[in-house]
Formats: structure tokens, C-alpha cells, sequence
């Protein structure tokens, strides 16, 4: 019997929990034979790959859930330290699931799982991983001696072991060639993440590509002396920020603790925003279809409804077809395979590639970034300057007493002001220009698991984004009377 209960830290994504206190070899055993019997067996699938980060307990844990999976029979591939994006492309080369063990961004004291089947396609909570959260439950209640399944299993599968980091950096290199860009100088920081792997193999001396490379914190250290492994919170980008001015640098580069986001300073030392990515890349993969033979017209580019106007506007001016979809990389990627997206981008750092299995990759993105920069002789702020129209607030969280409430408030106020309204993900109200006021929209979705509400707004000016996000702002956080 165990204290654990997996529905605490079954996220909808991913597993995400405190080590040991919620997440250890015990649960990950369970977890291990309840992904074997729910996912893989079921599709007639006779092996998974396992990959993990630089945490202490990373080892361990995949081991747990290696050892498990491998008493149902089948053969496992472990392929070690490595990005997210590296278990993604070893999930797509090898045709297999995979379990990545990483808890991303989060604190040294917690670790976690991110799961897919064959060809990197996702398990969230709708697509299978609530059922091996439950299974797992029922096994850790009851004990391993009462995992059904486990003995109808011929044999033992194999257990070996793999190195795919060259074939990785191979397979990035074939997508976006930057071996006759201009010679750019590039800060990189991996915040002790996974990135201080995958970097010198992508990036460094031994790619051969006319860039000089300037590392910050590629030492793999899963307490995070320096600084967290989250690029989002602006703190984190300041080393960075500071390191691209120091050395004259043409941009940097941040990561993420599993290195599957990534976030772009410019030559000034200011962020850019994933909304300018977004659309920059976008530009990119429409007009290397085109240039295939595919008709603009059948050339889909998903977003998030988070990102900016610009973003769906630029995929318009080439005749391409913008997808918009809820937040959540569980939607995007369905949304991605469904309309066969050559690429999908998000507000928070993640880049999705039709030709990377619909999965997200921050590597890639960032040779996209570095080779449209370089082949061309403007700084990188001129260069995203085209996709930077509109002025934007970011995520601002409140914490409220009644969420349905607090946005009824809001909802009534934008529609008084002309605004529409949809709820495809939360509440999202838009204002077009009319001839006294500018265009803006704001998005106000409710967190999963928290009294939290969450705002963004875009608008023409700053001036008009800073009136509306006040007012919605004030709006949110009003007592109820």
C-alpha cells in the first residue's frame, strides 16, 4: 500500500510531481506497466524508448518504468540524457512510444513524465494518460503482486541502450541547412538544462557552420544553481540579456530545463516575442511548400488563440490557411495532424513542425531564427520588426473568488463597448477599428486547477492595450456585491 495519489500530479499533459514524496520508483513502476497494458499493448506495438534529463532521480525513475514495461514483453531503448525534442525524434525514427523523464521548467525537488505513442503523437489526459493514471492507481493500491497482465507475458523484453544525439543533430541539419549563412555570433543560455547536451552537437564546433557560439550555464545541473530553467519569467532572461550586449552579439538564445521551448533576444539585448517567432518561421515553412509545388491555398499554419493578431495575418498575406486553436499542446498538436500544418507556433516558446512528427521542438526553431537571419544583412530586430504590429499586455494572472462571475462582469462591459465574443477557450472579445477607436481583443481563460483567471491583451496602440487591460484588470478583481 502507498501514500501516493497519481491524480495529485497526473497533470493533462504530463506527470509532474514531488520526488520522493509523490513521484518515485514505486509509482513509476506503476506507471510503467499501466502505459505498457493501455497504450502500447493495445496497438500492437512490441517496444518503447525511454529518454530522460540531468535531474539526480531521472535515472532512476526511468529505470523503474523500464524495468516494468519490459515484464509485459516488450523490448525498451533507452536512449539516455536528452532533450524532449530528442525523445520526440527518437519516438518518429524508431516508430516507437516513448516516455521522456523530465518535470521541464519546474524546481530541482520535482520530476515527471511526458508520454507518447509511435511517431511522437501525444498522450494527455483525453487521448489515454487518465487511463494509465488510473490503472497505475489500482496497481499501487493493490500491489505489484496483483498486476494482472504482467504474466501472461511469454518473456522478459529486452532492455538496451542507444545513443541518438548525432542522428538527432543529422536530422535537424537536413531540415534547415545553415552551412552557407553569414557568420553570426550567438549567446546561448541552457540554464543548466538539457540544451548544455543538445547545443554542441547542433550548434557547435562539430556541425562545422559558420557561427561562434557563446555558452552560458551548459553545465548539466539539475538544482539550477544559477538561475530556473523557465524563460518565461523575464528574471531569467537577464543573464542572457546582459551576455548578448557584453560580446556584440547578433542574438541568444534560451532554453527551457528539457530544452523543448526556446526564447530569442535580439541584437539590442530585448526579448522577441513568441508571437514574432511565430509568424517569422511561418513565413518560412509556407514559402518552402510553395516553392515545393503546394498551392498557398493548401498550406495550413496552426496557432494558439493567444498570439497575436500578426501572426494570423501574416499566414493571410502569403494564402495560407491560419488555424486557430485552444492553449494547450494537446490541441495544437491534434490540430496539427488533422489538417496536415506544415508548422504551429504558441505564445509560450513552443514550435510544432509537420516535419518533425507535428511534435515541438525548440531546436529547430531556433535554426530556423538563425538561418533567417543570416541570410540576409539586417539585424534581427529589423528582421522581426514586420511581425511586431501590435502592442501586447503578455499573461497577467488574478486570483478571483467566483470565475464565472468575475468574467460575466468583464463580458458585459466589452460587449457594451461593441466587442464580439467567443469562448472557444475561455473568453475572448474583440474590437475591431472603427473610425474613433482602435482595434483590441483580450483573451480571459480560467486556469484548470487554480482560482485563477488569465488575461491577455493585444491592441493597436499602447495607449489603448494599457486602458483595456486596466479596465478588464479592475473588472476581474472587483469584490462581488
Amino acid at each position: 500500500m502507498t501514500a501516493a495519489r497519481l491524480a495529485d500530479f497526473v497533470k493533462a499533459y504530463d506527470v509532474r510531481g514531488l520526488v520522493p514524496e509523490q513521484f518515485n520508483a514505486e509509482v513509476a513502476s506503476a506507471l510503467g506497466s499501466a502505459f505498457a497494458q493501455v497504450v502500447v499493448l493495445p496497438e500492437g506495438e512490441t517496444g518503447i524508448v525511454i529518454g530522460h534529463d540531468m535531474r539526480p532521480s531521472s535515472p532512476e525513475l526511468s529505470q523503474a518504468f523500464a524495468a516494468a514495461a519490459a515484464a509485459h514483453g516488450l523490448d525498451v531503448t533507452m536512449i539516455g540524457l536528452c532533450s524532449t525534442d530528442g525523445l520526440y525524434y527518437a519516438s518518429g525514427v524508431l516508430q516507437r512510444p516513448g516516455a521522456m523523464f523530465t518535470a521541464s521548467h519546474n524546481p530541482a525537488n520535482y520530476n515527471g513524465i511526458k508520454l507518447c505513442r509511435a511517431g511522437a503523437r501525444p498522450v494527455g489526459v483525453d487521448s489515454g494518460l487518465a487511463e494509465v493514471r488510473d490503472l497505475a492507481q489500482w496497481i499501487l493500491d493493490r500491489g505489484a503482486a496483483h498486476d494482472g497482465l504482467r504474466s501472461t507475458a511469454p518473456a522478459a523484453g529486452a532492455i538496451t541502450q542507444a545513443d541518438l544525439l548525432t542522428d538527432y543533430a543529422s536530422y535537424l541539419h537536413s531540415l534547415v541547412d545553415l552551412r552557407d549563412i553569414r557568420p553570426l555570433t550567438v549567446v546561448v543560455d541552457a540554464g543548466n538544462g538539457m540544451a548544455g547536451h543538445t547545443v554542441p552537437a547542433v550548434l557547435g564546433e562539430a556541425a562545422c557552420l559558420p557561427l561562434r557560439v557563446i555558452p552560458l550555464y551548459f553545465e548539466l545541473d539539475g538544482s539550477f544553481p544559477n538561475h530556473e530553467a523557465n524563460p518565461l519569467e523575464p528574471a531569467n532572461l537577464r543573464d542572457l540579456q546582459a551576455a548578448v550586449l557584453q560580446h556584440d552579439a547578433d542574438l541568444g538564445l534560451a532554453f527551457d530545463g528539457d530544452a523543448d521551448r526556446c526564447f530569442v533576444i535580439d541584437e539590442r539585448g530585448l526579448p522577441v516575442s513568441s508571437s514574432a517567432l511565430t509568424a517569422l518561421v511561418a513565413a518560412r515553412e509556407i514559402a518552402r511548400d510553395v516553392a515545393s509545388g503546394t498551392s498557398p491555398a493548401d498550406i495550413a499554419v496552426v496557432h494558439n488563440l493567444i498570439c497575436s493578431r500578426a501572426v494570423r495575418e501574416t499566414i493571410e498575406e502569403l494564402g495560407a490557411r491560419p488555424v486557430r486553436t485552444r492553449v494547450g499542446h494537446s490541441y495544437i498538436k491534434a490540430q496539427m495532424a488533422e489538417h496536415e500544418a506544415v508548422f504551429g507556433g504558441e505564445h509560450s516558446g513552443h514550435y510544432y513542425f509537420r516535419d518533425f512528427w507535428f511534435a515541438d521542438t525548440g531546436m529547430l526553431a531556433a535554426l530556423h531564427v538563425l538561418a533567417a537571419l543570416g541570410e540576409q544583412p539586417r539585424p534581427l530586430s529589423e528582421l522581426v520588426g514586420r511581425y511586431q504590429r501590435y502592442d501586447a499586455s503578455g499573461e497577467i494572472n488574478s486570483t478571483v473568488a467566483d470565475v464565472i462571475e468575475a468574467t460575466e462582469r468583464v463580458r458585459r462591459w466589452a460587449q457594451q463597448q461593441g466587442a464580439t465574443a467567443d469562448t472557444l477557450d475561455g473568453l475572448t472579445m474583440t474590437h475591431e477599428a472603427t473610425r474613433t477607436t482602435p482595434m483590441w481583443w483580450f483573451s480571459l481563460r480560467p486556469s484548470n486547477t487554480e482560482p485563477l483567471l488569465r488575461l491577455n491583451v493585444e491592441a493597436a496602440d499602447p495607449s489603448t492595450m494599457e486602458q483595456v487591460r486596466d479596465t478588464v484588470l479592475a473588472l476581474v478583481r472587483q469584490e462581488a456585491t
